[in-house]
């Protein structure tokens, strides 16, 4: 006999504000807990002293947590610029320091380098495996290794303010896989300085704000309330960048049990077009549209 699994079938997204001080698994956790759901992750893990947007995904919308890591992301950080050190920010030890202080003028004309489709080496204290052991463990046993650049794409970096010579506050739009860090330790080397992340907020990922976060405080609070129950978010809003088709009733039956299903016309898609299907008012598959039909790639059981 199958075991059962414990807790309730919740399904959809808590977007949390991320506070200072706790790592993403145990924000994870405590909505987990909070909620009282059966199965809880999220979608793009934020250092533990990062605040900011952590989307959690709970029950089905596990499933659509690959278009939310994919989705562009806003991040706003201050380099301390002059020292370098072992983690690229400000928990690591000083490693290295400098008494240059490059001008605005000369900060905004090295940005630029780090936009459009660019090669990032992580941090060495990072979660990236090396032969099958996470960099940061390796690198608190000081061992002697190197991490492969890896491609990531920039949409826009921008210098925010300039609060005093030793530092300056950068904005930053990017896709999957990018690592603050290393922007600010790269852009401390090239412009001859050192730098690393003083403190690191991302302001929006996907279709979410921060601003429009719960904060831990409130879902302590509401634990085990239907009150919590109402800041859950719909499925769907995980799919914010695909186009929505609408299935035939046949279509629905055929894609409930994964086998392509009708869909109705849709301005705007195209043959082969990622999206995702409804049916009275509820997402029930992701795939491919393809002469009228959808070749689900992912079902959803609500």
């Amino acid at each position: 006999m199958a075991r059962r699994k414990k807790g309730r079938e919740v399904h959809g997204w808590l977007v949390v504000d991320k506070p200072a001080g706790m790592t993403s698994t145990s924000v994870v956790n405590k909505v987990r807990w909070a909620l009282n759901a059966q199965k809880a992750g999220h979608a793009g893990t934020l250092d533990p002293e990062a605040t900011g947007v952590l989307a959690v995904a709970l029950g089905e919308a596990t499933k659509t947590v690959p278009y939310i890591t994919d989705a562009l992301k806003s991040y706003r950080f201050s380099v301390r610029l002059g020292q370098s050190t072992n983690t690229d920010d400000a928990e690591g030890e000083v490693i290295s320091e400098s008494d240059a202080r490059p001008t605005d003028a000369e900060i905004e004309a090295a940005l630029p380098q780090f936009v459009g489709d660019i090669m990032q080496v992580p941090p060495k204290f990072s979660a990236v495996k090396i032969d099958g052991e996470r960099a940061y463990k390796l690198a608190r046993a000081d061992e002697d290794f190197e991490i492969a650049a890896r491609p990531l794409y920039v949409d826009e970096l921008t210098l925010i303010e300039r609060p005093d010579a030793d530092h300056v506050i950068l904005e930053m739009v990017c896709g999957k896989g990018g690592y603050v860090r290393a922007i600010a330790r790269d852009l401390g080397e090239v412009l001859g300085c050192f730098g690393h992340v003083q403190w690191l907020r991302r302001n929006w990922s996907g279709p979410w704000d921060a601003d429009d976060g719960i904060t831990v405080e409130t879902i302590d609070k509401l634990a085990k309330t239907e009150e919590l129950d109402a800041y859950v978010r719909p499925v769907e809003e995980g799919l914010s960048d695909l186009e929505e088709v609408r299935c035939t009733p046949e279509g629905a039956a055929r894609l409930k049990n994964g086998n392509p299903g009708m869909v109705y016309p849709a301005d705007g898609v195209e043959y082969g077009d990622e999206v995702w299907a409804s049916f009275e008012g509820k997402p029930l598959a992701v795939g491919r549209y393809m002469g009228g039909e959808l070749h689900p790639s992912r079902v959803f059981n609500l």
